[in-house]
């Protein structure tokens, strides 16, 4: 059966050629060579179509390294081949971020960093001390056992230019057993109050501290039980500001990554009776104090805009506007 699309609809339950396990299993606990062995074979595609599938969307790849990546000998990990990644799910329908979400965090290359190395949690924020001090009081001990598969967040602009709200989606994946929460940290400007967090799904709210002061909060995300190694979890939460009070002035989201991130897309909605003049997307890797990329946004039919990073960080990643004689 195929859809509209034309390709290929999976009966998930199909076993792969080792007999390992139906492919809803391996996509679930990979790994992933496994599972995309067991994908190719339920689509009922050869290499050779595959490849031509993914060539009329524009992905040049080639068949010896599809083979590659089914036999494990290698590993998509460049920003290209994540891409082509996203692409072959769609061909072999199987769900978004399905195979990629397999892959934990990209393998280190050259010498390995020695543990006590590793950046902490406060190292990209400016107000080191504030962060450092109210991630005391929550526990961060999942951090370093979680990797970054996607973060989506999806930024609302209100008519008068403030930042009324922040819709986040993320794919984590256990690398050891035992992660149960997530501490976010979240820091405004140009307001006089804290979000509230809303709209939880796949988690809820745990411990919560905030620097009123500041403008600083760092909350728990408790997820529903601990995750064993492999399993990964899809975590959505809204962060609301009350009426009246979304702060204004900024004129700039960023996402911070301590830890590499297979994807991450951002978006900017502004209300369509006031458009900014002006919109691009930054970088700043880590260790750097001004953007090292830009790249100009256009605005859509609908007001809003969107950046996609792939295989990014440590950093910062973000969007920044202008708005029209101002």
């Amino acid at each position: 059966m195929t859809t509209a699309a034309g390709r290929p609809t999976l009966t998930v339950d199909d076993t792969d050629s080792t007999g390992h396990g139906s492919l809803t299993q391996l996509l679930t606990t990979g790994p992933f060579p496994e599972a995309l062995r067991a994908a190719i074979k339920a689509s009922r595609l050869s290499l050779d179509r595959i490849q031509h599938r993914l060539a009329l969307r524009g992905v040049t790849i080639s068949v010896a390294t599809l083979s590659y990546w089914q036999s494990g000998r290698r590993r998509p990990e460049r920003p290209e081949s994540l891409e082509a990644l996203r692409h072959l799910e769609s061909v072999l329908g199987v769900p978004q971020s399905g195979l990629s979400a397999l892959l934990g965090p990209p393998r280190p290359r050259g010498r390995r960093c020695r543990p006590t190395t590793m950046m902490p949690i406060d190292a990209l924020w400016a107000r080191r001390e504030r962060v450092a001090n109210l991630l005391s009081k929550v526990d961060t001990s999942s951090d370093l056992k979680l990797g970054r598969i996607s973060q989506h967040d999806r930024i609302e602009i209100s008519a008068d230019g403030g930042q009324k709200s922040v819709w986040v989606r993320q794919i984590l994946r256990a690398e050891q057993d035992g992660p149960d929460r997530w501490a976010l940290v979240f820091e405004t400007e140009e307001s006089d109050v804290l979000p509230e967090i809303v709209n939880v799904r796949n988690c809820h709210l745990g411990r919560i501290a905030r620097d009123h002061e500041a403008n600083i909060m760092v909350a728990e995300m408790m997820f529903e039980r601990p995750l064993t190694r492999g399993e990964t979890l899809i975590m959505e939460y809204q962060l609301v500001f009350p009426e009246g009070h979304a702060p204004k002035g900024n004129n700039t989201f960023a996402r911070k990554f301590r830890l590499p991130v297979r994807e991450y897309v951002i978006e900017v909605r502004f209300d369509e009776t006031n458009l900014p003049s002006r919109v691009q997307q930054y970088s700043v890797p880590a260790g750097d104090e001004t953007p090292s990329r830009r790249r100009n946004l256009t605005l859509d039919s609908g007001g809003g805009v969107h950046a996609v990073a792939l295989g990014f960080g440590p950093g910062v990643f973000g969007i920044r506007w202008e708005w029209p004689n101002r």
